[in-house]
């Protein structure tokens, strides 16, 4: 549904009822795992799930997934567990040894860089949705615009956007030269290969698109 940061204490208490109650919290970090932070959203919130379900980024690119959690949990997987679980890419050694190179490359010098560039496009974007039917969502290294005049807070407000507007938004923006995702429930990704210089482009353009569009 693109990014939509959890109110304050809903993940707390998530924590607090799953506890109480004894069923699994699992955070599905595809997206946030060793993006927001390097220990993801459960490191950026403070929150430690029972289980954590990552994607790509282990692989650093290549494909490759993985879950984890305390061994209680991951000794219920086959061969010594009753849960069967496998994958044609399991263990690919490529794929480890691209997610290791990229991790390696991920100091807290680059985590400090991403949040930068990502402040640096929200500050621009929020200057730019002034005046407009416009919501903009943010954490580090990622953004969504959503196209309606009041802030999102879940699935249902995200899906109240006006997807015609921000279609017209995204081709506006292909033809300047800025690729975004063209669906209205996913994130833009900044990464450490932009700089200011690109953001600045990036904005332009949106300023462009958004004057055509709304």
């Amino acid at each position: 549904m693109g990014l939509v940061p959890p109110d304050d204490g809903y993940l707390e208490l998530l924590r607090e009822k799953t506890s109480e109650t004894g069923a699994l919290l699992v955070f599905d970090e595809v997206i946030t795992g060793f993006r927001v932070a390097r220990g993801g959203a459960q490191e950026l919130y403070g929150i430690t799930p029972d289980l954590t379900v990552m994607g790509k980024i282990v692989g650093g690119g290549l494909p490759a997934a993985a879950f984890g959690g305390p061994s209680e949990y991951m000794e219920r997987v086959a061969p010594v567990g009753d849960v069967y679980q496998a994958g044609t890419l399991s263990g690919n050694p490529l794929a480890v040894a691209a997610g290791l190179a990229t991790l390696e490359q991920l100091d807290d010098a680059a985590y400090r860089r991403l949040a930068e560039l990502t402040d640096y496009l929200e500050a621009g974007l929020r200057k730019l949705s002034e005046g407009r039917p416009l919501q903009v969502s943010a954490a580090p290294g990622l953004v969504t615009l959503f196209f309606r005049d009041s802030p999102v807070h879940d699935f249902a407000d995200a899906t109240s956007t006006n997807l015609d507007n921000h279609a017209a938004f995204c081709r506006l923006m292909l033809d300047r030269g800025i690729y975004l995702p063209p669906a209205q429930f996913e994130a833009w990704f900044v990464s450490l290969a932009h700089d200011e210089g690109t953001i600045d482009e990036t904005l332009e353009a949106t300023r462009q698109s958004l004057d055509e569009v709304l």
